[in-house]
């Protein structure tokens, strides 16, 4: 399996850095809230003194939601809304351990994460331009279509797996107890990107190691080598150039 951004995404928004972690082996009997705590710590120290849309990484999204025709006050990136809800409300609720690490590092990193079920995605999975015929389900059990041209994450059988790019993941690939196996993406457009990607990437490795005592593969992705071919066991995952 491989993941990768589209030929368009690249040329369209070739500030865009990206991350991606292959997870075997985790398990919803553990706990993370000890890095949860450390991750959040970081967030309350810069909300104290400004709001989310001040950061450098939510104005980059809330530009690029704009660039797509999308009001980017109604459509929020998944670390912008994380954000928001956890400067209102001190906290995030426990969904499974590895989706409440995830969150806890896009909160402190400002960056969205989306974590995907592998069992769940039909051959390879593209962060592409909607044709409008996928197929997108709501965590309510709701059937939708994207709107043709929307960016989304669509797998080999025409499944939506997000809409509105970093916007709102589908229920159909979440995370859920029986999980072994997950795709974890990062994604920002921000000035230092590139670097900040770098250390989002070590620093969930470092957390899902210790968390898991397994380690995951990771790369990350660029315009040169835009493609994330998934490690069998016993393989090294690699990014690869096309």
């Amino acid at each position: 399996m491989h993941f990768q951004h589209s030929d368009s995404i690249w040329r369209d928004f070739p500030e865009l850095a990206a991350g991606a972690l292959h997870v075997e082996g985790i398990s919803s009997d553990v706990s993370v809230a000890d890095a949860v705590a450390r991750f959040q710590a970081i967030a309350r120290t810069f909300l104290a003194t400004r709001a989310e849309g001040e950061l450098l990484e939510i104005q980059a999204w809330r530009r690029t939601f704009s660039r797509m025709d999308l009001k980017p006050t109604q459509y929020r990136c998944a670390s912008e809304a994380l954000l928001r809800r956890f400067r209102k409300e001190g906290d995030l609720p426990s969904i499974h351990p590895l989706i409440d690490l995830c969150n806890a590092v896009s909160l402190a990193f400002a960056i969205p994460i989306a974590v995907f079920d592998l069992s769940r995605i039909d051959g390879d999975l593209e962060v592409t331009r909607a044709k409008g015929d996928e197929v997108y389900a709501t965590f309510s059990g709701d059937t939708e279509h994207p709107e043709p041209d929307e960016v989304i994450f669509r797998d080999a059988a025409g499944c939506a797996h997000a809409r509105r790019w970093t916007n709102r993941q589908s229920g159909h690939s979440a995370i859920r107890p029986q999980t072994t196996s997950a795709l974890i993406v990062a994604e920002a457009l921000h000035e230092t990107a590139a670097a900040d990607m770098a250390e989002l990437v070590a620093a969930l490795e470092e957390a899902i190691g210790a968390t898991w005592h397994i380690r995951p593969t990771s790369a990350q992705l660029s315009r040169s080598a835009p493609r994330f071919a998934l490690a069998s066991r016993g393989q090294a995952a690699r990014s690869e150039s096309v």
